[in-house]
């Protein structure tokens, strides 16, 4: 594994936080949470003008040809400002159109994807269980899936394949609700509705694995700066007349909180770093989504409990970083349940250490 970032890497990185650090403060959020979408539209503009929302695809799509990495460092600049976005299931859908498109759907989708034009979103997989493709036709129910009502298309994983839909097709219902981390989601019925595949078997593996890749990245923005405001708190705030770090029981908590969220951002690039090596990917996303879930929901907690009586308050800023992390680990799914298939990958690959260099 080789996951040390290079000069253009890290001028990504640099750019990335320094627009959404400008951009999506504690002010800025609560303003967007009152408008109807929750979508902040100004800076998914200034994203777009700044080309990271085509930070994975490669230059000669018109992107900046930095892979899944890349993609995978904004994601994490996201999740440390919570950002009102929809970036990890967009850039999981430029990589799948990019990499598995043909080229008419490129020369459709993706030049408009990148300049902020349309949103295209990857619904949660876990979300299109329900669903059935049959004779070019999509039926069934997909539940929960966020941003679905900003999105101009969907990418859908349904059995083996990927579906492009369109979310105001004809044929097409939905009933809006709010997910744990406060943002808009639809549940989606469809009734008979024509669906364009995308790649094949391969497609549906890379879109699952991207997308929980991407997820553990943006966890590993949120539990950062979840660390980061819990140090600072417990530093100023005093109890008899010493700072609240200096109390052994916080600092080993804030301690166990700093390693969780150092291991989840080594197994995110880990797992980003395969996605774009075309190795066998399979056993470090499944890493990296076991720490974003496991790891992630711990941290969270933790960081929330050690400031107390404000940890409580919805309206105190970590609150929103403790919904982010709890969204974050039901998406990526049970901690338990990914644990069990990755042991059965394991099982299956009783060599697979031998494909990391190191």
């Amino acid at each position: 594994m080789n996951v040390t970032l290079d000069d253009d890497a890290r001028e990504l990185q640099a750019l990335a936080r320094e627009i959404l650090s400008r951009q999506s403060t504690a002010e800025r959020l609560a303003e967007v949470e009152q408008t109807p979408d929750r979508f902040d539209h100004e800076l998914w503009a200034q994203l777009a003008d700044a080309g990271l929302l085509g930070a994975a695809v490669a230059d000669d799509d018109g992107g900046l040809g930095l892979g899944v990495v890349g993609a995978a460092l904004v994601a994490a600049e996201v999740g440390r400002t919570v950002a009102a976005i929809p970036f990890a299931a967009a850039a999981c859908a430029t990589v799948l159109l990019a990499r598995h498109g043909s080229a008419a759907q490129k020369a459709e989708w993706l030049a408009s994807m990148l300049d902020g034009a349309r949103t295209v979103v990857v619904a949660p997989p876990l979300s299109t269980a329900g669903l059935r493709f049959d004779g070019g036709r999509l039926s069934g129910t997909a539940v929960g899936v966020p941003w679905a009502h900003v999105a101009t298309a969907l990418l859908l994983v349904v059995g083996h394949q990927v579906l492009l839909v369109r979310p105001d097709a004809d044929g097409v219902t939905s009933v809006p609700g709010e997910t744990t981390s406060r943002q808009i989601s639809m549940d989606l019925t469809f009734g008979g509705v024509d669906a364009e595949p995308v790649g094949d078997a391969t497609a549906a593996q890379q879109c699952r694995e991207c997308w929980l890749t991407l997820l553990a990245a943006t966890q590993a923005g949120v539990t950062d700066a979840a660390v980061r405001m819990t140090a600072a708190y417990t530093s100023e705030r005093e109890q008899f007349g010493k700072p609240l770090s200096t109390f052994q029981g916080v600092a080993l908590q804030a301690a166990d909180a700093y390693v969780d969220s150092r291991a989840i951002e080594a197994v995110a690039l880990q797992a980003a770093w395969s996605l774009d090596a075309e190795v066998d990917s399979t056993p470090a996303v499944l890493t990296a989504a076991w720490w974003a879930s496991e790891g992630g929901q711990r941290c969270v907690h933790r960081t929330q409990h050690l400031h107390g009586g404000i940890g409580a308050d919805i309206t105190y800023p970590l609150h929103r970083y403790f919904l982010w992390g709890k969204q974050i680990e039901l998406m990526c799914g049970a901690a338990s349940s990914i644990l069990f298939a990755l042991g059965d990958v394991l099982a299956d690959r009783p060599l697979a250490g031998d494909a990391v260099h190191l």
